[in-house]
């Protein structure tokens, strides 16, 4: 039935703290100091403000176990998000370990402007997130760019096609299909050709003059 923590105030060395199944509505001020924890249980409290009580916790670089389960805040639609996010040392909340999916996906909704930097640039590797138009950001709530790859390929070589879509590859689009479109004509263009060589006369045909010349019949491929 615990609801005041003030009892705290000097514990500054603790590593593993257990106040779960007691009466608390609010931590501000009472553990912030607690630099060293490690493990945090506050389940089935009180606990109604999930900033209040994110904000006492960010302090706690150490703190790897934290049980919020059974709190009205736990409720929040966002909550495990939230305290991905603002809470990064966390590895294992409310039981469950935290996944790399669920911090891109927090990372996504409280910071997309990084979250694009990071997608744009995705240092030499695949990155595996949409392409969809991130909230939040001035830069990428511009109207989508859309593609205008058939004219173009009328008026420039494939080169600087190449080049000139570079700057559409980093714009999110609002249809995932124009993304699709560019990043396909951005693709290195292969091209394959074939001959019916028996139609060709041979050299000894063609010097012996025993069989007319007809031109070759050449069919060619071009994909990406």
């Amino acid at each position: 039935q615990i609801q005041d923590l003030t009892f705290l105030i000097k514990n500054y060395y603790l590593t593993e703290l257990y106040l779960n199944n007691n009466e608390l509505t609010d931590i501000s001020g009472a553990l912030k100091h607690l630099c060293s924890l490690q493990i945090l249980f506050l389940h089935n409290n009180e606990l109604k403000k999930l900033d209040k009580t994110v904000k006492e916790l960010k302090g706690m670089i150490s703190l790897q176990t934290l049980n919020l389960f059974q709190n009205p805040l736990a409720y929040d639609p966002d909550y495990r998000l939230y305290v991905i996010y603002f809470l990064p040392s966390v590895q294992l909340l409310d039981r469950k370990l935290v996944t790399q999916r669920e911090r891109e996906s927090a990372l996504h909704l409280y910071n997309p402007k990084k979250a694009w930097v990071m997608q744009s640039v995705a240092f030499g590797k695949r990155v595996d997130t949409s392409l969809g138009t991130a909230q939040g950001c001035s830069r990428c709530c511009q109207p989508a760019r859309r593609p205008i790859m058939p004219s173009v390929l009328k008026w420039f070589g494939n080169v600087q096609v190449t080049h000139l879509l570079c700057s559409f590859c980093r714009v999110p689009f609002e249809d995932p299909e124009d993304a699709v479109l560019v990043r396909a004509t951005t693709r290195s263009l292969m091209e394959f050709s074939s001959v019916d060589w028996d139609k060709a006369a041979t050299c000894q045909e063609r010097r012996l003059k025993n069989k007319a010349e007809e031109p070759l019949e050449k069919l060619t491929v071009q994909f990406r």
